[in-house]
């Protein structure tokens, strides 16, 4: 149920029988009319664009048009008035019974209002933390964890088939600096001293992995050369690491579909297919790049080197896939990578990154472009920095790991709950300041507490309905006569409850997560405001002494608001409370 989809399908039929009555011509295009929320909601409920759109190709003056459809629009019983404004814009007010109606709707979606179909079980593939095995997750990491598990859920939530999947960079070097960094860790549980240089890991972390190694292998690999145990202490050492990591998601409430291993792209042939589908395509030669200005980035080389015509599907500049030495770049493994998720079937991809890696995204996009001939739309979500604060005060916490705050750290001192919803409460390309001591406060600048009040103090209404003995389950609270509600402050909070369908879908195709955030604490401003005003409006409370039906009519309302709380922070991945503590 989109109430705003309802209105809309409305203007279009009335626009429609204008043309077939010849009101208006015939055949006009009408994909750019709109029915949305007006910006000033003092304005009407609803406003449509459909006058403004029109009047050109009608050859009309919009004003014309539109008090010519406000007529029609208002002989619906839903439509209470229709006022033309400005140049012709078309307000909308519409009646009580349909914001009561939507009283009715929450309660008997059974948790299922506001879940869409858009979605049509399209596959999509997020890909999201992929950070290299070669540690705890550290505080940039939980923004990208939250935010890809968020945009996950809510795409299924929007009816799309989804698949969670962590790529992990075990292909690379630093998997090798890794090795060494356990051998020396390996040692140390043997009884030597051990000193970390040549930019080996020294967090200690990496101590029971050592003592692990140790306990499996004795001292069999101790004063042993690198070339008799690296390999294994490669596979051994991931192995670890991505056990530590699994855990860290784990306490944070994301779980992964799929772990993609990079090292099973080499020697498999599949990096080869991939180049060879770009060859095939006239995208793959030899040449020699042109030097670049300023900072010379790592893959360039001023010797003739396999390239990727990138700059074909949209890039600045075309790319190497394979070094003079022929070696492979970074580039081409993850060119395999993304060929392998389209052969997979998936119908959108979604990659979700660090800040850092801004400089990647018109090259893979590039990449999936042509890799898919268009087909497969590939959008890659950066999420900036956290900085971490202390009552205002920049805050630094001790560094098990060595180098930087693990996620565990966070999770610990806040909770997953706090931690999911803080790092939602801003647009993900935006920096985020995570200060310990506010996100824990119980006032209305928190707004996880201002959010989990709201739920609370619904729970408590109904604690309260049980012990009066007053029936309060869904479908009684559904089929109550809900006439009563018709107060401006309980009408504000239907009218909230009834944009939560077309939110979802706005979040939905604009990958945007925070937009749940967001309209959750609008939510909860409304409900809480209506409760204040019940401590001044006794009419206005919940629960009325010696009248349940009256009780029941507004107990619908509160209620309502707890299910698309619920159901809003299903999405984010938070849990909601019965209780303040």
């Amino acid at each position: 149920m989109n109430l705003f989809s309802d209105i809309g399908a409305l203007v279009i039929e009335q626009i429609d029988a204008m043309m077939r009555e010849g009101a208006l011509p015939g055949g006009l295009d009408t994909g750019a009319v709109t029915v949305e929320p007006p910006r000033d909601p003092m304005h009407g409920d609803m406003a449509t664009n459909a006058a403004m759109v029109l009047a050109k190709p009608a050859g009309m003056k919009p004003r014309d048009i539109a008090a010519a459809l406000a007529g029609r629009l208002t002989a619906d019983d839903r439509v209470a008035s229709a006022e033309v404004a400005g140049p012709g814009f078309l307000n909308l007010r519409l009646s009580n019974a349909v914001w009561q109606d939507v009283l009715r709707r929450v309660l008997g979606a059974q948790g299922d209002f506001g879940r869409s179909q858009m979605g049509q079980r399209q596959k999509v593939n997020i890909e999201y933390v992929s950070a290299n095995p070669t540690g705890p997750l550290h505080v940039g990491h939980t923004r990208g964890a939250v935010f890809g598990d968020a945009l996950a859920s809510l795409l299924d939530y929007a009816g799309y088939a989804v698949t969670r999947e962590y790529y992990i960079n075990d292909g690379g070097a630093q998997v090798d600096v890794l090795a060494r960094s356990v051998y020396l860790r390996y040692l140390e549980a043997h009884g030597q001293a051990v000193s970390f240089e040549d930019g080996t890991y020294p967090g200690d972390y990496l101590i029971p992995v050592g003592e692990a190694l140790a306990e499996e292998v004795g001292d069999r690999f101790v004063d042993q050369p690198e070339a008799v145990w690296l390999e294994e202490l490669r596979d051994f050492a991931t192995d670890r690491m991505m056990d530590l990591i699994r855990a860290d998601l784990a306490a944070l409430g994301v779980k992964m579909d799929v772990f993609f291993s990079e090292k099973s792209l080499y020697g498999t042939g599949q990096i080869e297919a991939a180049l060879n589908a770009l060859d095939e395509k006239g995208l793959i030669y030899q040449g020699v790049l042109e030097p670049p200005k300023g900072k010379k980035p790592e893959d360039w080389e001023p010797r003739e080197q396999t390239l990727f015509r990138s700059t074909a599907h949209g890039d600045d500049v075309d790319r190497p896939v394979k070094k003079s030495d022929g070696s492979w770049t970074y580039f081409a493994p993850d060119i395999a990578y993304h060929y392998d998720k389209i052969e997979r079937g998936f119908d959108q991809l979604i990659d979700v990154f660090g800040a850092d890696h801004g400089g990647y995204v018109k090259r893979m996009k590039a990449a999936v472009s042509a890799l898919s001939d268009g087909r497969v739309p590939l959008d890659i979500k950066l999420t900036q920095l956290v900085r971490l604060f202390r009552n205002g005060e920049p805050f630094k916490m001790s560094k098990r790991a060595g180098t930087f705050v693990t996620l565990r750290d966070v999770v610990d001192q806040v909770g997953a709950d706090v931690t999911r919803f803080v790092m939602l409460t801003r647009k993900n390309d935006a920096p985020l300041d995570f200060d310990f001591a506010r996100v824990l406060e119980q006032s209305k600048d928190n707004p996880v507490f201002y959010v989990q009040y709201a739920h609370a103090r619904v729970c408590s209404v109904l604690r309260k309905a049980a012990e009066a003995g007053i029936s309060a389950d869904d479908d009684t609270l559904a089929a109550a006569d809900l006439s009563g509600i018709d107060h401006a402050a309980e009408l504000a909070v239907a009218r909230k409850l009834s944009e939560w369908p077309r939110l979802v879908e706005i979040a939905a195709r604009t990958h945007e997560p925070h937009r749940v955030a967001f309209y959750l604490y609008d939510l909860a401003s409304e409900f809480h405001s209506l409760w204040n005003r019940g401590n001044e409006l006794p009419e206005l409370r919940f629960l009325q002494e010696g009248d349940p039906a009256t009780s029941q009519a507004k107990i619908a309302l509160a209620r309502s608001v707890a299910v698309v709380i619920s159901a809003g922070l299903g999405i984010l991945g938070v849990t909601p409370v019965e209780e303040m503590r």
